[in-house]
């Protein structure tokens, strides 16, 4: 009995057999359920000191992946390592705190692992600005522009977080809105949530919106309960509001959750729009409206341009890949239009 027979058995893939085995946190309960009952029912028992060897091996792929609680880099990482078992790669993953730093991580990870190549899933450009000198291996940072930071080990490929997010206002405001907070993110110049705050920004100067940066906007983290605990603190300092523009599909659940519990309903009484577009948005009530990133592309051109890298030595790429607005049910005309 292999891994593979338990992935064939439990009807999911062998990535993800793995990661429930590694108690790795972006797997659903019941899919977890599922693989541990074909675990237990067939007596599997993973062959722990032969995966210690592995990792040890200097012949696999570092992911790092920057916050636990992000389900677009769910995503990623089903999609990374799918594309890198396909090329004969291994990968291992490695799950950080949003606030951790990466680059001081991945240094250590150079020192005792000695990976072959690192793909970052979200970072800090000031860390890297500041740390990645250290690492001399080929390195893609995924979601986050690397283009300025002059490191000739280091690619990126990234959504266009500014344009995306004045595109989100706008469409807000063609619906009738004028009074639109946005909810999320960090505002640090180095970090991505402040490349869709001037997004937001942008698009309110260029209606002729209200926008007070420090009224309108609530930071937090990037999970469900500090997107319910910021919309709180938003709508208690903002009651005027008809629309929320979320730096994440996952805040913007938070949210909703938030306005439903204060007693206002979505989209009647407030619209709530996210950024990302997870697969779970398609199937939240109501149907979420969304920034889609292009995942598949920001996956392969990623995994991509590592692996080139790893043959041969070659000039880094900065790349973007587009996105969709996909319209959900999360968005509607304010019942009084604000003048």
């Amino acid at each position: 009995m292999t891994i593979k027979d338990i992935a064939r058995l439990s009807g999911v893939g062998v990535t993800t057999v793995s990661r429930v085995l590694n108690d790795h946190p972006d797997v659903s309960e019941e899919t977890r359920r599922k693989v541990l009952a074909v675990v237990a029912e067939q007596g599997f028992q993973p062959n722990t000191n032969a995966r210690h060897l592995k990792q040890q091996t200097s012949a696999s792929i570092a992911i790092i992946v920057k916050g636990t609680m992000n389900m677009l880099f769910a995503d990623l990482v089903e999609r990374c390592q799918q594309l890198l078992q396909d090329a004969g790669r291994d990968a291992a993953v490695y799950y950080l705190d949003e606030d951790a730093n990466e680059v001081a991580y991945a240094v250590q990870l150079c020192r005792e692992r000695k990976p072959l190549g690192i793909l970052f899933l979200g970072g800090d450009r000031e860390l890297f600005h500041s740390g990645f000198h250290d690492i001399r291996i080929p390195c893609v940072l995924l979601t986050n522009i690397a283009g300025d930071l002059g490191f000739d080990n280091l690619s990126s490929i990234t959504t266009d977080d500014r344009e995306a997010s004045r595109q989100a206002v706008h469409f807000l405001a063609a619906q009738g809105h004028r009074h639109i907070g946005m909810l999320g993110g960090n505002w640090s110049c180095f970090q991505i949530g402040y490349s869709r705050f001037l997004g937001c920004a942008q698009a309110c100067e260029e209606l002729g919106l209200p926008f007070d940066g420090e009224r309108q906007c609530e930071p937090c983290r990037y999970s469900l309960h500090d997107g319910y605990t910021a919309t709180q603190r938003l709508l208690e300092r903002c009651p005027e509001l008809t629309a929320i523009f979320s730096v994440s599909d996952v805040m913007a659940m938070g949210a909703i959750r938030a306005l439903q519990d204060m007693g206002k309903r979505v989209p009647e009484d407030i619209s709530v729009m996210g950024y990302d577009g997870i697969a779970l948005a398609d199937y939240f009530i109501p149907r979420l409206t969304t920034i889609r990133q292009d995942t598949q592309q920001l996956a392969l051109q990623g995994v991509d341009l590592l692996l080139d890298n790893l043959r041969r030595s070659q000039a880094p790429v900065h790349a973007v890949v587009p996105f969709q607005l996909i319209p959900g049910e999360s968005v509607a005309p304010p019942r009084t239009p604000a003048y």
